[in-house]
């Protein structure tokens, strides 16, 4: 007999949700020059910054033989091992790396792009469903991103802003739980001070312990330790994230028997994660989740709209689409 209560769910995003937002606009979305100019993996972050990073000198100097811009490149390592090398002017190096960063992510999510997004708006309205509702539970959001398209998604569904956890009590409303901290996060009244809240700089070696980062950690833990399943849209659950890693293994000990995990993503990236996580038993591969809610994901362009597609057409009869904002963009 099939259990009639309500599966408790829970998303992960990377930075593979925001561009797959921009892909989803692009009339090639896998074309070399699209993910050279637009892309917002890390990898594409990478490249540029690199690129920029190599017309100054002063960034140069002292490293400019461990600067090669060919190959593949992990922009987060090598802010790391900058900031552990104690080579001259070491900090500002690092400083001149994320700043980059940020500035390159900020150029391509302008305003005027960022207005036609709707795939992270279509997320949450499925689960605002009666239909979907049924059949899960939505506990809340956990992101690795500093950019607020999933922030933006939640004031267009929810129409209020999203709790973000900065303080210890819970409020009834669906957490958004930005791991990270967020490029946003500036002029934010928290018991009464106005505060600007300094983001965990992208790199290998972060610190979560003050505030009010301890409070976003421990409310995702909470989550997790609540969820059957946890969804990671467009993240590869990178090595660099030791803490995240510990975060999802903490969840398991303390839950006692372990959650799903599906990888919305490509089954090239679920394979990677299944290697290297394999002490997480239930990880499930795009193809391997609710078989069969995808036919064929051999030759998927879009990996979170694609998904998105299918499972809403399994919780909402095709009649029911024209009622919705963003659904029906999604299955168009």
């Amino acid at each position: 007999m099939p259990d009639s209560k309500p599966q408790k769910i829970v998303y992960l995003f990377g930075a593979g949700a925001t561009h797959a937002e921009l892909a989803n606009l692009e009339k090639d979305p896998l074309s070399e020059k699209f993910e050279k100019k637009k892309g917002l993996l890390i990898s594409h972050v990478s490249d540029r910054v690199i690129e920029k990073a190599q017309h100054n000198q002063r960034y140069l100097r002292d490293i400019r033989m461990v600067s090669a811009v060919g190959g593949s490149l992990n922009i987060e390592l090598l802010i790391s091992l900058i900031e552990s090398s104690r080579v001259r002017e070491s900090e500002y190096k690092t400083s001149c790396l994320k700043r980059l960063v940020r500035e390159d992510i900020e150029s391509i999510l302008r305003e005027t792009k960022v207005k036609k997004f709707y795939l992270h708006k279509a997320l949450l309205e499925l689960h605002e469903h009666e239909k979907a509702k049924e059949k899960e539970n939505l506990l809340g959001f956990l992101s690795l991103n500093y950019d607020g398209i999933l922030d933006e998604a939640y004031r267009a569904v929810y129409k209020q802003s999203p709790d973000y956890s900065f303080l210890p009590q819970e409020s009834n409303q669906t957490p958004l739980l930005k791991l990270h901290g967020s490029f946003n996060w500036e002029k934010i009244r928290i018991r009464g001070r106005i505060r600007t809240i300094q983001i965990i700089p992208i790199g290998v070696n972060k610190n979560y312990l003050h505030l009010p980062y301890n409070f976003i950690w421990n409310r995702a833990l909470e989550l997790l330790i609540q969820c059957d399943i946890l969804r990671i849209i467009g993240c590869a659950l990178s090595p660099n994230d030791t803490h995240l890693i510990d975060l999802l293994f903490k969840a398991h000990l303390e839950r006692g028997k372990a959650f799903e995990i599906q990888i919305i993503s490509s089954d090239k990236t679920g394979d990677k994660i299944q290697a290297n996580y394999g002490f997480f038993p239930e990880i499930k591969r795009l193809s391997e989740i609710e078989p069969p809610l995808i036919p064929d994901t051999s030759s998927i362009s879009n990996v979170f709209k694609t998904w998105l597609n299918y499972k809403s057409r399994k919780f909402i009869q095709e009649a029911e689409f024209k009622e919705t904002k963003y659904l029906k963009k999604v299955i168009a």
